[in-house]
C-alpha cells in the first residue's frame, strides 16, 4: 500500500531502533567493563595477600569461601621458577606472571585467573589465584535485563511519540479528505485554504484551480441545455398552434386530421422532451438553487396536480391525493419537477381505469411523499436501473426515459432518498423520504 503515513513510519522508526540497538549495546559495554574491572581488582587482592605470605615463608591459603552462598569457587597454586608444583591445587592453569587478568579453563570450567611473581628467600615463587565466572555472568546477566527493559519502554515511548506525530503532521490532510468525502456530488466550491500547512498548500491550490474548471465545464453544460431547451420551447409552442388551426381548418378531411394527429403527437413529445431536458439542467445542480427555502409539500403537490387532471380523465383513472402538511427547505422548482415527473411516470404506465394516489406526510419527523399507481410494477432486479438515464423498461410506451433520472438527482441535491416497492393491490409505490422536517 502506498502511504505516506508509512513511509515517514519507515523512515524514521527504522533509525530510531537500529540508534537504540547500537546505544544498548554500547551503554552494555559501558556498564559492564567497571564490573569486570572491580572483580579482576578482587582477584587480584586475593592473589596479592597470598603472594605476601608465600613471600614471607608462611603457609599458603585463600580467604574462607562459601560456595552454597556465592555459587563461586576458588583456586590457588604456588610453583617455582620451573613451574614445578609446591603447593595448591595440582590442576591449575599455566601461569602468566605479570599479565594482566585473563580466561582460562580448572577441572572443566571456565576461571579468571591472576598470576604473580613473588621473591622468597629460597628462590623465585610464582603464585596463581582463580576463580569461576558464575558471578561475572550474573551481574552480566542482570545488566543485560536492566537495559532490555529500558531500551524497551524507551523504544515503546518513541514509537508512540513518533506515531503521535506522524498522525498530527496529517491531521490537516485528514481534514481535507473529510471536507470532500461530506460533499454532495455537485458541490465544487473551493478547499477552504485557511489553517492549511505550507507544504500541502500547493496542492491544495491546484485543487481548487482544477475544481474551477470542472465547475466552468459544469455550468457550460448546463447554460447550454437550459439555453437550447428555452430556444425550442418557442417555436414548438408555435408548430403547435398552426397544428390547432390546421385541425379546425381541414376537420372534415379524414386523411388530413389523421396526419395532423401524428404530427400533434410528435409535438407532443417533442415539447415534454424539451421540458425534461430543462428539468435535467437544474436537476445537474447538484444542490437545491439558490432561492431554496422552507416550503410545504402538500401545497407544491396541489399545484402541480393540476396540469394532470385532464390526462388522467382522458384514461379514465382515478387520480387523487392523501395530503397531509409536511414542511421541506429545498427548491421550490426542482421539487415540482420531481413531483411532475414522478406523476407523469405513474399516469403513463398505469393501465385505462386504474389509480393514482399522490400523498405526504410527517414520518416520526422525516418527511414523506408517496406516489402510487395500480399499474404493471417494476420488478425488483430492474428496480435500480429504471433511475438511469434513456433507461424504459416498456418499449411501447412513450417517454425518453429521463424521468426517473430526473427524480433521483433532485432528490439527492435534497438529501433525500428514493426508494421503489410494491403496491398494496399491485402496481408499484414510490417513496422519497427527505432530512428532517422543519416548521414551515
Amino acid at each position: 500500500m502506498n502511504s505516506i503515513r508509512l513511509r515517514l513510519l519507515k523512515w524514521l522508526l527504522g533509525p530510531i531502533l537500529l540508534v537504540n540497538l547500537v546505544l544498548a549495546a554500547l551503554v552494555a559495554g559501558l556498564a559492564w567493563t567497571p564490573a569486570q574491572v572491580a572483580f579482576d581488582a578482587g582477584l587480584m587482592d586475593t592473589a596479592t595477600a597470598l603472594a605476601s605470605r608465600v613471600a614471607t615463608g608462611g603457609a599458603a591459603s585463600l580467604p574462607p569461601m562459601d560456595p552454597a552462598a556465592t555459587g563461586e569457587r576458588a583456586w590457588f597454586v604456588v610453583r617455582d621458577a620451573r613451574g614445578r608444583h609446591l603447593e595448591g591445587n595440582t590442576g591449575f592453569a599455566s601461569l602468566r606472571p605479570g599479565a594482566p587478568a585473563y580466561d582460562a579453563g580448572i577441572d572443566g570450567e571456565p576461571v579468571r585467573v591472576v598470576a604473580l611473581a613473588v621473591a622468597t628467600p629460597t628462590g623465585m615463587r610464582h603464585v596463581g589465584v582463580a576463580r569461576t565466572l558464575r558471578q561475572r555472568l550474573d551481574v552480566r546477566a542482570a545488566i543485560v535485563r536492566s537495559l532490555v527493559v529500558l531500551v524497551s519502554l524507551g523504544t515503546i515511548t518513541l514509537v508512540g511519540v513518533v506515531w503521535l506525530s506522524v498522525g498530527n503532521g496529517l491531521r490537516p490532510l485528514a481534514r481535507i479528505r473529510a471536507e470532500l468525502a461530506r460533499r454532495g456530488p455537485g458541490d465544487l466550491a473551493p478547499i477552504p485554504t485557511d489553517g492549511v500547512p505550507y507544504e500541502i498548500a500547493p496542492v491544495v491550490s491546484g485543487f481548487n484551480d482544477l475544481l474551477d474548471k470542472v465547475e466552468a465545464g459544469a455550468r457550460a453544460q448546463r447554460d447550454f441545455l437550459a439555453d437550447m431547451a428555452h430556444q425550442l420551447r418557442t417555436p414548438l409552442a408555435g408548430v403547435q398552434l398552426q397544428l390547432e388551426w390546421l385541425h379546425a381548418r381541414h376537420a372534415h378531411d379524414a386523411d388530413t386530421v389523421r396526419s395532423l394527429a401524428m404530427m400533434d403527437l410528435a409535438n407532443e413529445r417533442m415539447i415534454r422532451q424539451v421540458n425534461q431536458l430543462l428539468a435535467l439542467a437544474r436537476a445537474r445542480e447538484g444542490r437545491p438553487g439558490e432561492h431554496a427555502g422552507a416550503l410545504d409539500l402538500a401545497l407544491l403537490i396541489q399545484e402541480s396536480i393540476q396540469f394532470f387532471v385532464d390526462k388522467a380523465a382522458n384514461k379514465r383513472i382515478d387520480l387523487g391525493f392523501e395530503l397531509a402538511a409536511a414542511p421541506v427547505t429545498g427548491d421550490a422548482f426542482q421539487l415540482r419537477d420531481l413531483i411532475d415527473n414522478l406523476v407523469d411516470n405513474a399516469l403513463r404506465y398505469t393501465p385505462e381505469g386504474g389509480q393514482v394516489t399522490v400523498g405526504c406526510t410527517v414520518d416520526a419527523g422525516v418527511t414523506v411523499l408517496t406516489v402510487v399507481d395500480s399499474g404493471p410494477g417494476i420488478p425488483p432486479a430492474q428496480r435500480g436501473a429504471v433511475f438511469e438515464r434513456f433507461v424504459r423498461l416498456d418499449d411501447n410506451a412513450t417517454g425518453s426515459g429521463l424521468g426517473l433520472a430526473i427524480v433521483r438527482d433532485i432528490a439527492r441535491a435534497h438529501g433525500a432518498d428514493v426508494a421503489l416497492g410494491d403496491a398494496a393491490g399491485g402496481g408499484t409505490r414510490v417513496t422519497v423520504r427527505f432530512g428532517p422536517a422543519t416548521v414551515v
